[in-house]
Order: C-alpha cells, then structure tokens, then sequence
C-alpha cells in the first residue's frame, strides 16, 4: 500500500511540474516590465523601448524608434534615421546607412565590401589587406602587415608610403620625389619667386584678337598708343640714356606688331617726340598721359584735361590705365 501511494504521489508531483512552464508570469521594476506565459514573452522598458517574442521569432522597438525582428536564424534591423542592416545565419550580413552607403560580408568568406552610391568602393580580406578604388579610377591598395600602402592613378602615376620611413611618388612621365618621415624641408628662398610688377596694360600682337576689346583701332593704334607714350617720354627726358631707352621701348613695340603697325607707331613716336600734346583717338585706351595735365573734378568724377583732350582714369588687372572721352 506504502508502495502504491508513494507512485500515484510522484506521478502527480511530475505533472504538476510539467504544467508550471507553462503558467503565466510578469514582473515590475523601475527600470520597465516584463511578463510572459504559454511559450511567449513581452517586455517594455522605461524610456517606452519594448520587446517580444514567441514560437522562434521575436522583434523589437526602440524608444527613437529603431526597430529589430528575427526568426528562424534571420534577423533584420532599421535604425530610427532610416539605417537597415540584416543578417542570414550561415549566409553574411549586409549593413545600409541613410547616406547610400552599404556594407557587406559574407560568412566565412574573411571579406567585407563597402559601396558609396558615388561609385568608391573598398574591400578588407582578413589576413590579406585593403584595396580601395574611387569613381575616378583611382587606387589605393594596403597589404596587412607590410606597412606600406601604394596609390595609383589612371594615367600612370603612382606613390607608395612605407610606416616609419617616408613616401615616394612617382609622376607618368617618370619625375620621383621622396619626402622622408620626420624629416623637415624648409621653404625655397625668396629669391626663387621673383615679384615681376606688371609693365603693360593690355597686350598687343599683330591682329586685334589680343586687344581685349579696349580699342577698335587695332594693332595699328596698339602701336601709335605705345609709339606715343615713347615719344613723350623722349620729349621729357633729360639725358641721353633716357632717350635711348625710350627709342627702345619705340622699336621693340613696333617689331611685337605687324609692318603696318610698326611704320605707324615709329612716326607716331616721332611725332609725339616734337609735340607737347599728340591726337590722341577718341575711345583709345593709354598706358600713360601726356605731361602737362590739369585734373578737374566734373559731377563728382575726376578727369584729366591735357590741351584740349579729356582722359577718364580707370583700373584694371595692371594698374591705371586712362580712356579718351568726349568733354563732359
């Protein structure tokens, strides 16, 4: 009898047991609550996060809004900022930010790709290195444990940096420099960047295509312009090497244009040589002005009023330079 009791209270024991897994549950903290019953389970956090799942599969939000969920070995998640990333047990997990920018690995592979929506891609090999290339052809290649990464460009050149010693670079047409780590190359002196003031302004050649638009006159008025200006200056020089530089200045502008120019510009030079005031062409543009000027102001705006010729001064990328205009 002993015996039978002892079974039957046993067998009940076991029963009971195998029927609480399945009795409901919950708890309350201050940090949030969870609870669950018959296989399933919920949770909520304070901040307003919560969690649940049963039957294998469970998802998840976050108080951002973040969301995540899984089933059967496979997970996927979305950031609040619009961010996704999923994974495939056995398979890999590919990761896609806001931006476009997606990263990918494949399991067992020892690889992860990166992509920009801009066409740069990179790719780590576990063991091996990085290689990473732009939208433009260029690459730049780092092999684990060299210490070394090497860039090359489409049209041949190249440039290798070496941890702890320096980087070479090499152009496409075979030019190397190298710069050594931690070592210190002062700038090049001064005197290596000469300060050439401009001389001119405007630049003059045998057509008009080089006038800039300042002079419908041509290369001919170029001429006379320059021709003039050295003749004043010979006509107010006081010695002979100031003669001789203006008849100069006089000969080489004439042989930069074409014979017509040049026949124009040497007696236009002469002529402004003997003359106190040369013609000067209505709307021509003048490096300089003629001695003797006064300057009025009219409404506001200064001229220069040299015999009976009004000068308007203007600026421009070589300094002053001065426009013939009808009296205001």
């Amino acid at each position: 009898m002993k015996t039978i009791v002892t079974a039957s209270f046993v067998s009940l024991l076991v029963t009971v047991l195998s029927c609480g897994s399945a009795a409901a549950w919950s708890h309350a903290g201050a940090y949030g609550s969870a609870s669950g019953g018959g296989g399933s389970w919920s949770g909520s956090g304070y901040r307003g996060g919560s969690a649940s799942g049963g039957g294998g599969s469970w998802s998840g939000t976050g108080y951002r809004g973040g969301t995540a969920s899984g089933s059967d070995g496979s997970s996927t998640a979305h950031g609040a900022y619009g961010g996704s990333a999923s994974h495939t047990a056995g398979e890999g997990t590919t990761a896609t930010n806001r931006y476009g920018d997606t990263a990918t690995h494949a399991t067992g592979s020892g690889q992860t790709t990166a992509t920009n929506p801009y066409g740069d891609s990179a790719t780590h090999t576990a063991g091996e290195g990085t290689t990473a290339s732009n939208q433009y052809g260029d690459t730049a290649t780092h092999a684990t444990g060299s210490g070394t990464t090497t860039v090359t460009n489409p049209y041949g050149g190249s440039a290798t940096h070496y941890a702890g010693e320096g980087t070479t670079a090499t152009t496409a047409y075979g030019t190397t420099a190298y710069h050594a780590s931690g070592a210190y190359y002062p700038p090049p002196s001064a005197a290596y960047y000469p300060y050439h003031p401009p001389t001119t302004v405007n630049v003059y050649g045998s057509t008009c295509g080089n006038c800039g638009g300042w002079s419908a006159a041509g290369a001919a008025a170029a001429g006379a312009v320059v021709g003039m200006a050295a003749g004043a200056a010979v006509a107010s020089a006081n010695t002979a090497a100031a003669t001789s530089n203006a008849y100069a200045a006089g000969v080489a502008t004439g042989a930069a244009s074409t014979s017509a120019a040049t026949t124009t510009a040497y007696y236009a030079g002469v002529a402004a040589g003997s003359a106190a005031v040369p013609a000067y062409a209505m709307g021509g543009i003048y490096p300089t002005l003629p001695p003797g000027c006064i300057s009025p102001k009219v409404q506001g705006t200064t001229y220069y009023l040299c015999g009976n010729t009004w000068f308007q001064p203007s600026y421009g990328a070589n300094g002053v330079y001065y426009r013939v205009v009808a009296a205001p």
